[in-house]
């Protein structure tokens, strides 16, 4: 199960987003989401600037995000935009089991099968988990 590659630029097209798998979209959504709210920030394009970096173009992004929550199905697209108004960042990384969104330990069943990319939310926090 390989992660989705990104494009280089704006203008290169997406890989082919096909094969992806439901929890791939939905991080895939979440890094646009990062990425607009940081070409938005003043202090954020500042630091951008600093380093010698261009920000993207915030139209391609809002366009590029639109396709990507169109990719991702509906129940999860719901739980998505939930966690994400509620935290700013909806889906979290899971370290020894624990949620490192909210920082609650997870219980044992919630991981799921090996090579299996189900998507599973905190029971607590409600971001969706990433088991990396």
């Amino acid at each position: 199960m390989g992660h989705p590659t990104y494009p280089r630029s704006a203008d290169e097209a997406p890989a082919s987003t096909e094969r992806w798998t439901p929890l791939s979209r939905i991080v895939h959504l979440n890094d646009l989401d990062l990425l607009t709210r940081e070409t938005t920030d003043p202090a954020s394009l500042a630091r951008l600037k600093k380093l010698g970096l261009a920000a993207e173009d915030t139209e391609r992004l809002k366009a590029a995000r639109a396709q990507a929550a169109q990719s991702v199905g509906a129940r999860w697209l719901v739980a998505y935009e939930r966690a994400r108004q509620r935290y700013g960042s909806a889906v979290a990384a899971v370290r020894d089991r624990v949620c490192l969104g909210c920082f609650v330990t997870l219980p044992t069943t919630a991981r799921p099968r090996s090579g299996a990319e189900t998507v599973t939310t905190c029971e607590s926090c409600g971001r969706i988990l990433f088991w990396g």
